[in-house]
């Protein structure tokens, strides 16, 4: 889909449309406790691309949900280009990749954003790579590491990676950057590169990875000696975590946590019971999100709810479901595009609390899903007047939520 930017007034009270109201109710309309629980319909109205049969009730198309707490929606700038992923710092800045190579810095107390930090090895930019997420130590304040993920160049073609450097004192640049793991094999080609980096409790990294697209590179997500289309799990040297799951096993790489995963972009964990949660693209419908369990394997491509963008099934036999392989804890017909994702742990708008917030591309608006016992019981759409392509989201420490999208925005999305 083509980036189209539309000039918006820089102050955005946001409304929700139809399915995803933001209107302020009476307290007679709104339960104790602030949050309303009428079931709404499903957001989704739109014809499906299958008629695929879920593989349990609530899998897809799950009642609607209307947040009651006034909220809005500010563009703190639209000076960035094309931002990918984005971190608070302790200072309340926050730190924001560009798909072009680019790393800056953005006050969101004023919308000014800085000049490129240097330091940074070169990126492949075209298609779908480029410089992508980003993760700050635990330890950043007294070390300043910060670790990204980026489409790196090389004989051959090109592959995900994983580097490190120090944020300098100033904030001008990155110090002694180090490229510490590689997803082989390189492969010629412009799509799929997953890109999301999350430090787990102990101090590791858990990083996603592409199947990178093509049908000659797809059954790569199966394969245990590839490093595609694969959630690793590593040390911020690279290293395999010990305790791996395929740890010691011949023809397999020690780093994999799971495999059969198509093009990750979100990684989170559940603020209470601290499982691993992503989302994924599926092709032309089938977008998930899963519970990421060690060892696991998601399907791809051997079972999808999706089909070709040709339009034609996937698979043979074409099927979705199958015995070892993991069922999605819910999918999208048509897509949500799902890349960024978190959990809203704040205070601010009490309903939030729990639920989980995808950045939708093609589909415009960020999607607020609420979880009870994993499964997702409600679904909303949030600044879908926008019309923008939401790349990342996340909340700060302010208790915020932020949000960039393709077109250059970053948005503050908090309680009015």
């Amino acid at each position: 889909m083509k980036n189209t930017k539309i000039m918006l007034p820089t102050v955005l009270a946001v409304a929700l449309m139809a399915s995803a109201s933001c209107s302020t109710q009476s307290s007679s309309e709104t339960p104790a406790g602030g949050s309303d629980t009428t079931s709404y319909p499903p957001v989704e109205t739109g014809k499906a691309n299958t008629d695929y049969k879920p593989a349990f009730e609530g899998q897809t198309r799950i009642a609607g949900v209307k947040t009651t707490t006034p909220f809005e929606g500010k563009v703190v700038t639209d000076k960035l280009s094309s931002p990918w992923g984005v971190v608070d710092l302790p200072s309340g800045k926050l730190l924001v990749t560009e798909k072009a190579g680019n790393m800056r810095i953005v006050d969101p107390s004023n919308g000014n954003v800085s000049e490129p930090i240097t330091g940074l090895p070169k990126v492949d930019e075209s298609g779908q790579g480029g410089l992508l997420g980003l993760a700050l130590d635990p330890a950043f304040e007294s070390n300043r590491m910060v670790y990204w993920v980026f489409a790196e160049p090389a004989n051959g073609g090109n592959h995900t990676a994983v580097a490190k450097g120090r944020l300098s004192d100033d904030e001008s640049k990155i110090e002694n950057a180090k490229v510490i793991y590689q997803a082989l094999p390189t492969y010629n080609g412009k799509l799929h590169y997953g890109g999301r980096v999350l430090f787990d409790k102990d101090g590791n990294l858990f990083v996603s990875t592409g199947e990178r697209s093509d049908l000659e590179t797809r059954p790569q997500a199966q394969d245990l000696k590839s490093g595609l289309g694969k959630i690793l799990h590593i040390t911020t040297d690279g290293k395999p975590v010990a305790g791996n799951p395929f740890e010691g096993q011949a023809d397999a790489r020690p780093e994999i946590y799971s495999y059969g995963h198509r093009n990750p972009q979100g990684l989170a964990f559940h603020p209470e019971t601290g499982d691993l949660w992503n989302s994924e693209f599926g092709p032309r419908g089938g977008d998930e999100i899963n519970i990421v369990k060690a060892g696991s394997n998601y399907g791809w491509p051997v079972i999808t709810y999706g089909l070709e963008y040709s339009g034609d099934k996937i698979g043979t036999p074409v099927i979705q479901q199958k015995d070892g392989m993991e069922q999605p804890v819910y999918y999208w017909d048509p897509v949500l595009s799902p890349s960024g994702m978190t959990f809203y742990t704040g205070e601010r708008i009490p309903e939030w609390k729990n639920n989980l917030f995808i950045g939708g591309l093609s589909s415009t608006h960020i999607a607020r899903l609420v979880i009870e016992n994993n499964k997702v019981v409600g679904e909303e759409r949030l600044l879908s007047s926008e019309g923008q392509r939401f790349r990342d989201v996340r909340q700060a420490k302010d208790g915020a939520l932020y949000a960039v999208t393709d077109a250059g925005r970053l948005y503050k999305i908090d309680k009015k």
